[in-house]
């Protein structure tokens, strides 16, 4: 099959051409094969082949909405049984999982066809993917910059059209930041709706999922269709609409009341393209029949939940560098500098301290509900700024040695008192301050390619909806999709 072939054509188009038997699985296995052998040295978001398993599974009975469909895995949370999940960690670069994880499963019971899991940060802890075990993933509409992460090499494959969906999770907007980065399509599934499975029932207090990052609204809305409902070891038993996701595709979305709002107290100066995007935005919610209304702030005091978010974060990964160091017997020399400095804060937190950070969602809970009490919808930019050139986010030199310092006479905890969190926010959060509200409330949110630069740089538009506001989301983007359509954009990468 011909790449201009493989490419035209979204999972369920790829899917629908293996049923009508126009195309086997092993022919699109071999045209995804040689595509990420073409374009994947320059992008590097392909870190871990498995082709042999993916030309045994190709080559076998195949059943499912998605048979026959090649698929790449993130490299974090997303256990194949057999193969490593590295999460981008030097110490679990060899470590094999011992069972699939629930949402992979899924996966391979629709017909996915696995081969091979994507770059991501380590631990996934930078909304950027560049860690130094694998080495930076780079973005397909400008290689300079990054694809964003922490899901930046799923982003990365799929938007240079290696494969046509991948595999992403998001818990502060990692799989809608790298939407946005590489002009695709992200939803963030509501909390609970998705299970993270077998080996945990939720992660970071729930704030964090599972999805996909795709070309297509429809393939964003079947691969929630196979992901979605919970499992024996979970927490809930989720809510689950009556009607399939992919039926929402297409359906009439009504008369919407979107709230629209760029004000940022991270970020008080956003990028004049991340304006013109949601300035475009509005003009075509109102052109279709929306109401759309300017507000002068968020509904929440977004500097707050972003230290609250941090607070969260830092024991996170405090817990995940002492999981792993549990799990492999490494040592702390074994961690990126820049996760030992954060997991150094996570520990110098007091019990009170993370509490506080946690239970304060529940405030931004009722805030954000009071908000859909007026409207159906917020709408945001995705991004404040443009994708960030490679290595422009690095920890400066210098304070990587006074951070090095610290660690090693264990007084690292005084980073603490000294601003360094507050500098944290601003370059760490100030280019992406939007996409951690709905983490934090648990509310679904979803980023839609609607914007490129005049350089041809994409920059995403932010919709987050109210609980169990799936169906709503997808209405609207299946209208957009339409609307202004994005199918026919590709970045200028070589054809293989």
């Amino acid at each position: 099959m011909r790449f201009d072939e493989f490419r035209s054509h979204d999972a369920l188009g790829l899917a629908a051409l293996v049923r009508r038997r126009e195309a086997t699985p092993v022919e699109l296995l071999d045209a995804a094969v040689k595509r990420a052998d073409s374009v994947n040295p320059g992008l590097n978001a392909i870190v871990h082949r498995m082709d042999g398993t993916a030309r045994d599974r190709a080559a076998g009975d195949l059943t499912g909405p998605f048979a026959g469909v090649p698929f790449l895995l993130k490299d974090l949370g997303q256990d194949y049984a057999g193969s490593p999940t590295s999460g981008g960690s030097r110490p679990l670069v060899g470590v094999p999982a011992v069972e699939h994880a629930t949402v992979v499963q899924r996966w391979l019971d629709a017909g996915l066809v696995v081969f091979g899991k994507t770059n991501t940060p380590e631990f996934g802890a930078k909304g950027i993917t560049e860690p130094e075990l694998f080495g930076p993933a780079r973005n397909p509409w400008d290689t300079s910059r990054s694809p964003g992460g922490s899901s930046g090499g799923s982003a990365a494959a799929v938007a240079a059209g290696i494969v046509p969906a991948a595999g992403a999770s998001d818990g502060g907007g990692s799989i809608r930041i790298p939407a946005a980065c590489c002009g695709l399509v992200g939803l963030k599934p509501g909390r609970g709706l998705v299970p993270m499975g077998p080996l945990r029932g939720e992660a970071m207090h729930g704030a964090a999922t599972n999805g996909v990052v795709s070309r297509s609204v429809r393939d964003t809305a079947a691969m929630l269709d196979v992901l979605m409902g919970g499992e024996p070891g979970g927490p809930y038993v989720p809510a689950t609409p009556s009607e399939s996701f992919l039926s929402q595709v297409g359906a009439d979305p009504g008369r919407l009341r979107i709230g629209v709002c760029t004000a940022s107290s991270i970020n008080p100066e956003p990028h004049p393209e991340a304006l013109a995007a949601v300035e475009n935005a509005a003009r075509t919610l109102e052109d279709l029949g929306h109401h759309v209304e300017i507000l002068d702030a968020q509904p929440v005091d977004d500097f707050a939940l972003a230290r609250d978010f941090l607070t969260s974060w830092f024991a996170y990964l405090a817990w995940s560098v002492e999981d792993t160091k549990r799990r492999t017997g490494c040592a702390d020399r074994d961690f990126e500098t820049d996760t030992r400095i954060v997991a150094a804060l996570g520990r110098a937190q007091s019990s009170v301290d993370y509490l506080d950070a946690v239970m304060r969602r529940d405030q931004y809970v009722r805030e954000l509900t009071t908000y859909f009490d007026g409207y159906d919808l917020l709408m945001t930019p995705t991004l404040a700024d443009l994708p960030p050139r490679i290595g422009a986010l690095d920890t400066p030199p210098l304070a990587r040695r006074g951070a090095a310092a610290m660690l090693a006479t264990r007084t690292a905890s005084l980073l603490r008192h000294s601003g360094f969190v507050e500098s944290l926010i601003n370059a760490n959060l100030s280019w992406v301050p939007y996409t951690q509200l709905a983490n934090l409330t648990g509310r679904p949110a979803m980023s839609l390619p609607l914007h490129w630069t005049p350089e041809g740089v994409p920059m995403g538009v932010h919709f987050t909806a109210q609980l169990g506001g799936e169906s709503t989301l997808l209405r609207l983007a299946g209208q957009l999709e339409q609307s202004s359509p994005w199918s026919d954009r590709n970045p200028a990468l070589n054809d293989a």
